[in-house]
């Protein structure tokens, strides 16, 4: 590996962080000063704008049949955002989960999930279940603005973060710059980064599925590291726990979504990303509804058992990488240890929720939306 393809990788990495933050800000301040509500704008620009780099390096990934890339990326940002996110943020101070996302963010996390792999079951995802994904963030959209009409917290988080929308022809053409400065540096930055992130992956002898699912998948997920901490650190909880859902189901609808429709051919999904990936990606899914529905929050040894998991996980696949003669006993490790232990400790946590909350129905009402 050569310090060109180094430099490559880094320097895409670095102007998609720089073009999501522009687009969002660009995006959200001009539709402020055309009168759009702020409460729509944060619940569309600025709430999936997080979620861009990974759109932009999947859509490239797929046109330029880089099909593992495209697909690893996904599923290695979800798996990244739950476990190392989450948990990550949960270290930092307890998160406190809002019933609504309970009843009905996780559960269409879950659902979207699997139909990953029920699409991927024939090793492609094809254009009109591409299609099917897309249509699914146009409805949960709309679903979130109907949700969320009327509520000034919105509003509020939206003020503070990019302050009243300021009108005249000077601000208007500075946001539209914005916008368009913040496009481009996530196609040049989204281009540079899947190529270098593929010249690595051959020099090291692993697969691109392998850097989609590690090095590309951490690196596309750092707006939603920098939003989910900091929210964290400023007592904003629940922003964070929802900053991480959202992005989950923005991932897989809007960006497996559009990389499929993208693809004359639809997204190949290899057997090794349906066989371990995707399951973990799924697990990872099912494993918040427990812990999130316990007293209504995540507790720090909850979330440092997250990132916990989140390392086994890259380590797991840096072994089966790199020593391929060791997956007989990494995978017995993982078959009759870590998962029985893992469902174990989600039941017990699950029962002790529904020891103190009890039914779901009293659980509302004690905690009410």
């Amino acid at each position: 590996m050569d310090y060109l393809t180094l430099a490559k990788f880094v320097l895409g990495l670095t102007l998609l962080t720089l073009g999501a933050e522009s687009l969002v800000r660009g995006a959200a301040r001009l539709a402020g000063a055309l009168g759009v509500s702020p409460l729509v704008v944060g619940l569309t620009v600025v709430a999936f704008g997080t979620s861009s780099p990974e759109l932009a390096v999947s859509v490239i990934a797929s046109l330029d049949h880089q099909v593992d890339i495209s697909v690893g990326n996904v599923v290695g940002s979800n798996i990244f955002n739950v476990l190392f996110i989450l948990g990550a943020s949960a270290v930092v101070a307890p998160l406190t989960v809002a019933v609504q996302v309970i009843r009905v963010d996780v559960p269409l996390m879950i659902l979207a999930s699997i139909l990953v792999l029920a699409f991927g079951w024939d090793k492609v995802i094809s254009q009109w279940e591409g299609g099917v994904l897309f249509v699914g963030i146009l409805a949960y959209t709309a679903f979130l603005i109907h949700r969320a009409r009327g509520e000034r917290n919105t509003v509020q988080e939206f003020e503070r973060e990019f302050g009243h929308a300021a009108s005249g022809f000077w601000q208007g053409l500075i946001n539209c710059f914005l916008v368009g400065a913040g496009l481009a540096l996530l196609v040049f930055g989204s281009r540079w980064l899947v190529e270098g992130a593929v010249a690595i992956a051959r020099s090291l002898g692993v697969s691109e599925l392998v850097i989609g699912l590690t090095i590309v998948a951490a690196g596309t997920s750092l707006p939603e590291v920098a939003t989910s901490i900091v929210a964290s650190l400023r007592g904003e909880r629940d922003i964070a726990v929802g900053n991480v859902v959202g992005s989950n189901l923005f991932n897989i609808l809007a960006v497996l979504g559009a990389a499929a429709l993208a693809s004359p051919y639809g997204l190949v999904v290899s057997e090794s990303a349906l066989r371990f990936d995707v399951p973990v990606m799924i697990a990872a899914a099912f494993a918040c509804w427990p812990v999130f529905y316990k007293g209504f929050n995540i507790s720090r040894w909850e979330g440092a058992a997250f990132v916990l998991y989140y390392f086994a996980y890259v380590g797991y696949l840096i072994l089966a990488a790199l020593r391929p003669q060791m997956w007989p006993q990494a995978n017995s490790a993982l078959l009759f240890f870590v998962l029985p232990l893992t469902v174990l400790t989600l039941g017990v946590i699950l029962w002790q929720g529904v020891r103190d909350q009890g039914l779901p129905h009293r659980a509302l009402r004690k905690n009410p939306p």
